[in-house]
């Protein structure tokens, strides 16, 4: 009588280069250990459907052994007595999984996720691209398959968005939705990107708002009134003319003595840029209450990550800023609608105020576009001491305005 499969047994099967062989397994009618003229190994069932001979293939030696295919011969079997073809069962089941992994694969919410991994990952403005995509065509469509979003589909998005009072932002999503759509045609996911022919809901202007004096001695007092970290953050912004993120991320270890220095990565235009430190934004700095944290970040609020909120930011100093200006005039003063960008805009236009050559207030702020940027590839020159004359003069203005003083100075107002 001839002995059941083993492990053992199997292990010690020898291969017939010239054919492939079937191992019958007495312990079970119709299971096979199939071996290939290759030397791999795998288990089979045969048995008859409907009056016809059929193989099922259970799996591979070693990963499935003696036992585990016996048991998988035996479930098979049990399905024959119940009328049911487990070689049908395998394809049906086969294929479902694979319909299911192609539909997966096509969901806009795993898209985005290659899209940032390979595209967005690149780019500096990852983070706010990734948020405006999570925030709302993830939340709105992320289940969806990529091939089912239309033209309309879009429109109705960005409806939605400019009915909540948020046209801007609006604008914003749609930019990096078409953005997305057009990378799923450059890699033929899509043929045709849905945000074709959608127009902007609105038609932006560049924004011209400054502060003028009496805003900025309003806005120094609001900053002294709200909670830390966002008075001493909007300080900083105020004095230092520098990028919302810039000063958001600032950290210890960027500030030597009274110059802070930014390396190419954190700069907008890929420039490393010196940001020398008024005796104003020093002592700005020195009346931080710093928490600790690896990072160095000198506005936290956890000691691991740098500050965010800017809107609800801007908002609690706004309306203190709306207080102190109605108690003042002795009736409601309504203050027109400013952002944090518009402080840059503000010192700019204060150093201008000063007679702070152009090319000087440039360099404080680290602008540079076009023939600029020619420019600063040949000229060396770091103008540091002028960054710092002219970052003294604005610092000492700022300080006076908000005292009460410059009365002899031309108010700043809006750029004409």
């Amino acid at each position: 009588m001839a002995r059941a499969l083993t492990t053992k047994s199997v292990e010690n099967q020898k291969p017939d280069p010239k054919r492939r062989q079937e191992i019958a397994d007495p312990a079970l009618s119709g299971l096979y250990l199939v071996i290939q003229p290759s030397g791999s190994k795998s288990w089979a069932l045969r048995y008859r459907f409907a009056g016809k001979p059929k193989k099922l293939t259970l799996g591979k030696w070693p990963i499935m052994g003696v036992a585990d295919a016996r048991s998988a011969a035996s479930d098979a079997i049990e399905q024959i007595d119940y009328g049911k073809d487990p070689s049908a069962i395998k394809r049906a089941t086969k294929a479902a999984q694979l319909e299911a992994q192609i539909s997966e694969r096509d969901k806009i919410k795993t898209l985005i996720e290659q899209y940032d991994k390979r595209h967005l990952s690149t780019l500096k403005s990852r983070a706010s691209a990734k948020q405006f995509l999570d925030r709302f065509v993830v939340l709105a469509w992320g289940e969806l398959d990529v091939h089912e979003i239309t033209k309309r589909d879009v429109v109705d998005l960005l409806d939605e968005i400019c009915d909540s009072g948020r046209e801007t932002t609006a604008n914003r999503v749609l930019a990096h939705t078409r953005k997305f759509f057009n990378w799923c045609v450059e890699r033929d996911v899509i043929e045709y990107a849905p945000t074709t022919g959608v127009k902007a809901p609105l038609k932006e202007q560049h924004r011209k708002r400054v502060l003028n004096d009496d805003e900025i001695r309003w806005f120094w007092a609001a900053c002294e009134a709200v909670r830390e970290p966002w008075g001493k953050f909007g300080k900083m912004l105020l004095l230092t003319s520098q990028r919302l993120n810039e000063v958001a991320q600032m950290t210890e270890g960027e500030v030597k003595g009274d110059l802070w220095h930014l390396d190419s990565g954190r700069t907008k235009n890929g420039l490393s840029h010196d940001v020398p430190l008024s005796e104003g934004a020093l002592r700005v700095l020195a009346s931080v209450e710093m928490i600790e944290g690896k990072p160095g970040y000198v506005f936290t609020t956890n000691g691991e990550t740098p500050v965010s909120g800017f809107h609800k930011a801007r908002n609690y100093i706004a309306d203190q800023m709306t207080v102190l200006a109605s108690e003042e005039r002795g009736e409601e003063e309504e203050i027109p609608h400013w952002t944090f960008h518009d402080l840059r805009r503000t010192a700019e236009t204060g150093m201008a105020r000063l007679r702070v050559p152009q090319e000087h207030i440039d360099r404080v702020t680290n602008h540079v576009t076009g023939q600029h940027r020619m420019a600063r590839v040949y000229n060396q020159y770091d103008y540091l001491e002028e960054k710092r004359g002219a970052l003294e003069a604005w610092s000492r203005l700022v300080a006076d305005i908000a005292e009460g003083g410059a009365a002899n100075v031309v108010q700043l107002g809006v750029i004409k």
